[in-house]
């Protein structure tokens, strides 16, 4: 129910993702009489990897995260991440109030051991390769040890994406080893001593699209800031793009080499592809999408949640900060 579409995303971006995976059930929980009506057209064997959870209660964007975990306990959001919980579903998908979703996750769910705080990872494009930035917004202000254990979380969720280990790094002003605060220097101590990261040291913004890093390490603030700066850029790039596709149209260019670059760089830039931010530390897998996503954005972030059911993302982390809390 939440996001700035509600059903009229969210239901077609269902109905695609079983489209996609001939093996995925879902969920929907909301409001059954606005939910009906985008399923009454789709054939019986889609239909019925569908179940409706009805409620008409609903968390709204400007609700306060805690009351909302104190009233709204028939919300859609908080019955779906109760499902999960409860052990109905293997993952959970919201485009809703993030901060209610963050807290409602973290008090049903609980975080996994040795976790102190969960993160919010986001993909980004990359000249080369995608890259994993994280914190995007739960954790203002963080601890060395938080950002330790955000390097460990990224690097388990990017080890079991791209099949070998990634290279971390620590989002900072500058290269240098004096550079930075005290928390972001003692952060990265910590991350040099660890064997079990790939660590390459401090990673400035202007190096983050470069493939420098597979998995970039930063404060929750800093990481809003930057996803929300890439995704501004992305927008206007898009734009742009789409601006010069029109001219090639007008001149009947649009079978020229350079057309078809542009239709694939656009494709490649494509911000509605990187919808789908995990929350990582949970006992669970949730995945929140942006608010204003498309119907094809949301569909990404469902299949986010597909890849994570696949790689066991949660018990992966646990293992990990297990062995890692066994080193040490």
């Amino acid at each position: 129910m939440g996001g700035d579409g509600g059903v009229n995303v969210t239901i077609p971006a269902s109905v695609q993702a079983l489209e996609l995976n001939p093996d995925l059930s879902l969920f929907l929980v909301g409001d059954e009489h606005r939910i009906q009506p985008f399923l009454a057209s789709i054939n019986a064997p889609l239909r019925s990897r569908i179940s409706l959870l009805h409620t008409t209660e609903c968390i709204k964007d400007d609700d306060k995260p805690g009351n909302a975990l104190r009233n709204a306990k028939q919300s859609s959001m908080y019955l779906a991440v109760e499902l999960l919980k409860n052990g109905d579903v293997e993952a959970m998908v919201s485009a809703g109030n993030t901060g209610a979703l963050l807290m409602i996750g973290r008090h049903l769910l609980q975080t996994i051991r040795g976790i102190q705080k969960p993160a919010i990872v986001a993909t980004i494009p990359g000249a080369s390769r995608q890259c994993y930035l994280l914190d995007v917004g739960a954790n203002l202000d963080c601890s060395a040890q938080q950002l330790f254990e955000f390097a460990v979380m990224g690097s388990v969720l990017a080890e079991s994406l791209l099949g070998e280990a990634p290279r971390v790094g620590l989002l900072n002003i500058g290269s240098e080893q004096y550079k930075g605060t005290d928390e972001v220097r003692a952060a990265g101590a910590l991350m040099e001593r660890c064997p079990d990261l790939n660590y390459t040291g401090f990673i400035e913004a202007n190096a983050l699209f470069e493939g420098t890093a597979d998995v970039v390490v930063c404060d929750g603030f800093v990481g809003n800031v930057t996803i929300k700066t890439s995704a501004g850029v992305a927008n206007v790039v898009e734009k742009l793009l789409a601006k010069q596709r029109e001219v090639d149209n007008l001149n009947q260019a649009t079978d020229s080499p350079s057309s078809q670059m542009l239709q694939r760089l656009s494709a490649q830039i494509n911000p509605h592809r990187f919808n789908g931010a995990s929350l990582l530390g949970l006992q669970g897998s949730i995945v929140k999408s942006h608010g204003n996503a498309t119907i094809e954005g949301f569909a990404y972030a469902i299949q986010q949640a597909v890849t994570e059911i696949e790689n066991a993302v949660p018990q992966l982390i646990a293992q990990k900060v297990a062995a890692i809390m066994q080193q040490s």
